[in-house]
């Protein structure tokens, strides 16, 4: 015969529950994290866009810690630390991004420090032309009033109002002269 006890139930239901927590735990501890080929491969395209970016002649102290991180993060995953790899190529990858951004400032800087240069040759240059050009007119002899050289030509000056007002004569009717003289008038 066989009792039903609440009790013996329950300890079967805990054993059972301890039972697959324990083998979660063991299976859980014993797998590691995916190996971080995609912080990898960034930290490698970062380290890339630096050099071209010119890090090694304006930020070659930031570029060489980023290089160093990248080699430790290699390391680590031969090592199949994968957890510490991944944190490396991430800091790797910072630390690249930071001499790329210094590498443009400094070209930058470089490039600007480059224009100033030219401007102030080209401001030192025309006030050299205008230094000439002006003890030019001071050496040169002044036009004289009584010379016979023609005057300037400018632009031809406009007709006087009375002129273009006039009205044209027709040469196959003449008008009868008037009084005053001019053609078409009151008598």
């Amino acid at each position: 015969m066989y009792f039903f006890s609440p009790l013996a139930a329950l300890a079967r239901r805990v054993r059972a529950t301890a039972t697959m927590l324990a083998l979660t735990l063991a299976v859980a501890g014993c797998a590691t994290a995916p190996p971080p080929n995609d912080a990898m491969n960034l930290a490698q395209y970062q380290l890339q866009a630096a050099r071209d970016a010119g890090a090694a002649d304006y930020a070659p102290v930031d570029l060489g810690f980023a290089q160093d991180k990248f080699q430790q993060a290699q390391a680590a995953m031969e090592a199949r630390k994968f957890a510490d790899a991944a944190n490396l190529a991430e800091e790797s990858g910072a630390d690249a991004e930071l001499a790329r951004v210094k590498a443009k400032l400094g070209a930058a800087r470089a490039e600007m420090q480059t224009k100033l240069q030219e401007n102030t040759r080209l401001r030192s240059e025309g006030e050299q032309l205008a230094a000439r050009q002006q003890q030019m007119e001071q050496m040169a002899p002044a036009p004289s009033a009584d010379s016979s050289a023609p005057p300037p030509v400018g632009d031809m000056p406009a007709p006087s109002a009375s002129v273009l007002s006039a009205p044209i004569p027709a040469t196959d009717n003449p008008a009868p002269a008037t009084s005053s003289g001019v053609p078409g008038g009151q008598p």
